[in-house]
This record gives structure tokens, C-alpha cells and sequence, in this order.
């Protein structure tokens, strides 16, 4: 029986192994790899403590400082996936997908999520050669570049607002007939003189060599087409959470995403922690991820010492 079993591999899973190997609790960490989203980053800037790092180092860096501290403390099941969660007699039991059965007396959900690909010509072949979904991974690396932001949901406009501290130009992109984010962040954004947003704009294509070079869209109300000369396409059009072995088991939101008390990471299901991309927090970025985790490991230990 674990005291404790972690699910994911990124900043939020790895920093929550290393803090309970530190406070002796027996630890499961299940991932599938190692690094989260980010491990597709060419270079992140932002990741405190390092002035810039490749997505795939710092994929390295976590599982090198998990399995520095693990000892006999904390198993890893690299390689590995969780199918289902069910809770009986006050512990859980976790299946995988290659059908190990595993219990544990709590656990830490930090699964992340994927971003919703675009999926127009071209957007794969440049998929990390200039078509990008990090912003605060990437976004300085277009300094003074003319930029397209798809998408006009909050994400959106977040994305377009980081931009414009170092872009040329940012142009977003929305496919539909109204701007989805709130309209305060709308009109602040939008009244920077380097911004334009467009309605009703299906993005057709990525255009490129050996990097990105144009986009083309068209009006869906009109059928006229357009092109955009520009070295970045920052795609903010969703992202689906890697929860569903917990679907049932914990609260969610419309999206799927595990709702939690800020104060502590709790979810609904006593016993259960979430952080990271797989939660309802406000914002998702490798540092929150981590600090949210540590978050809950504090708590977790206290759960676990004084039931």
C-alpha cells in the first residue's frame, strides 16, 4: 500500500515527487514520460532558476532530480498509463493500461492536458519551425516579428497581450462572429496600436520553407481570401485535459478539467489532489504547475499524518 500516488511526469508530477521523497511518504509516480507539454519547446526562457532550457533538457532534468531523491522512497513506473481510478475501504486502487492494479491511500492527479491541434495544411510540417503552443515558451524568440494568434477565447487574448510586449505586430485570428474572451481584456487588448483582430477568419493554411513564413484564411461570411506575411502562428484553440480515468470519480468542469480548491488543490473526492494543466486554475504555466503541486503535497502530508 502507497501513501501516496502520483500520475503525470511534467514540472507539477516531478516537483511533487521530489517534495515527498524529502518527507519520507511511500510514492508511486505513474507517467507515461517525463516533461509535459513543454517537451516540444525549442526554448524555454521562463522556467525559474534558468535563463533558457529546451523543452527535451528539461524533460531530462526532471526525471534526473525525481530519480535523485526517489531512493527507496518513491517507485517510477515510467512508461506506463492509468486506465481507471475506484475508491474502496478508504483507499484506492489504480489499474493501469497494461493492467497492474495498484492501491494507495491518496492521490496526486498531474496529468496535464494536450492543445488542441490546428489542423489545416501546413501545420504540422512547422509544427516547432514557427507554429508554436506555448507563448510563454516561444514568445520571445519572434522579438520584432509580425505574429498570428488563432483563437479568441481568453487564452487568445492572453496569448496576443504577452506578444505585444515584444512582437512587431500580433494579428488574432477568430473563427466566429464575436470575440469568445471577456470584453474588458477584448478592449484593452484590441486598443494597442500593433493589434488587429479578425471575425470570421478560418484559417485555410500555414505557409513556410524551411520555417514559417505566411498564413491564408478566408472570410467564412464573404469567401474572400486573404494572406498574412508573418513568422509565427500561436495556436490557442483549446486544450483537452488527460483526466478521464477520473471522469465520474471528481468534479469537473465543462471542459473536463478537475475542479479544485486553490487553497490546497483538493478536489471533490476525498483523498484526491489535482494540479497543473489537468485542473480548473486560472492560469497554466511549468511554474504554477510546480508551486501548485508542492501546494499539495504540503497538504497531502498533513492528511496523511494526522488521520
Amino acid at each position: 500500500m502507497y501513501d501516496l500516488a502520483i500520475i503525470g511526469g511534467g514540472p507539477a508530477a516531478s516537483a511533487a515527487a521530489v517534495y515527498a521523497a524529502r518527507k519520507l511518504l511511500k510514492t508511486l509516480l505513474i507517467t507515461d514520460t517525463f516533461g509535459g507539454q513543454s517537451v516540444v519547446s525549442a526554448d524555454i526562457e521562463n522556467w525559474i532558476g534558468t535563463q533558457k532550457i529546451s523543452g527535451e533538457e528539461l524533460a531530462k532534468n526532471l526525471e534526473a532530480h525525481v530519480r535523485a531523491y526517489a531512493g527507496t522512497v518513491v517507485d517510477i513506473m515510467k512508461g506506463e498509463k492509468v486506465k481507471s481510478i475506484s475508491s474502496e475501504d478508504g483507499h484506492f486502487h489504480l489499474m493501469t493500461e497494461k493492467g497492474k492494479s495498484l492501491p494507495a491511500k491518496t492521490v496526486l492527479v498531474a496529468s496535464g492536458g494536450n492543445r488542441k491541434k490546428l489542423e489545416v495544411p501546413g501545420a504540422k510540417e512547422f509544427d516547432n519551425k514557427g507554429v508554436t503552443y506555448c507563448a510563454s515558451c516561444d514568445g520571445p524568440l519572434f522579438s520584432d516579428q509580425d505574429v498570428v494568434v488563432v483563437g479568441g477565447g481568453n487564452a487568445g487574448f492572453e496569448t496576443a497581450a504577452q506578444l505585444l510586449a515584444y512582437c512587431k505586430s500580433v494579428t488574432l485570428l477568430q473563427r466566429g462572429q464575436a470575440f469568445a474572451a471577456d470584453p474588458t481584456t477584448v478592449e484593452k487588448v484590441l486598443a494597442h496600436p500593433n493589434m488587429r483582430g479578425v471575425l470570421n477568419a478560418e484559417t485555410l493554411e500555414v505557409i513556410g520553407e524551411k520555417f514559417v513564413t505566411g498564413l491564408r484564411y478566408k472570410n467564412s461570411m464573404t469567401g474572400e481570401e486573404h494572406a498574412l506575411s508573418i513568422s509565427g502562428v500561436f495556436v490557442e484553440i483549446g486544450m483537452v485535459a488527460s483526466t478521464q480515468f477520473v471522469d465520474g470519480l471528481v468534479d469537473m468542469d465543462q471542459y473536463k478539467r478537475i475542479i479544485v480548491d486553490a487553497r490546497a488543490q483538493r478536489t471533490s473526492m476525498d483523498g484526491i489532489w489535482a494540479a497543473g494543466d489537468c485542473t480548473n486554475g486560472l492560469y497554466h504555466q511549468n511554474n504554477i504547475a510546480a508551486g501548485d503541486a508542492v501546494k499539495a503535497l504540503e497538504d497531502i502530508y498533513i492528511y496523511l499524518k494526522t488521520r
